[in-house]
């Protein structure tokens, strides 16, 4: 804003006033928005608190979250796959003589899944969908 304090042909100053902080309706990534959801989700985490360090009203992070839960159930429902990466852990112990081995192992939700060779896919895909589901 501009405020004359004297005659601007005079020689006099003009008052500027300079605004800090975020520009408003700022345009975030889908990463961007993804980072600040699974920051929120985080176990232990305070949504206000992540809400404050992306410089974002609490509101606008719910509402983040609330679009991902609302794509991830349409993704679920059009049978699309979500894939997550393998991690290889080279201190597996060796199998027990008497429990065949698993051909996969898959954590979901806290809970482990052996997958032995020749696995009905039908099956596999229900109790994978009801873990998936039971942490949601």
């Amino acid at each position: 804003m501009a405020d004359m304090m004297s005659d601007a042909n005079a020689g006099g100053y003009r008052r500027l006033e300079v605004l800090t902080g975020p520009k408003r309706r700022r345009d975030w990534t889908d990463d961007d928005k993804a980072r600040a959801v699974a920051e929120s989700c985080a176990p232990g985490a305070v949504a206000s608190q992540v809400a404050r360090r992306w410089q974002i009203a609490p509101q606008q992070l719910f509402t983040w979250r609330r679009r991902a839960r609302a794509a991830a159930r349409r993704a679920a429902s059009a049978g699309a796959l979500s894939f997550v990466p393998i991690v290889a852990d080279a201190s597996t112990p060796a199998a027990e003589p008497d429990r065949p081995q698993a051909a996969i192992e898959v954590e979901v939700a806290g809970a482990v899944v052996r997958v032995p060779c020749g696995a009905d896919a039908v099956l596999l895909t229900a109790v994978l969908r009801a873990l998936r589901a039971s942490a949601a």
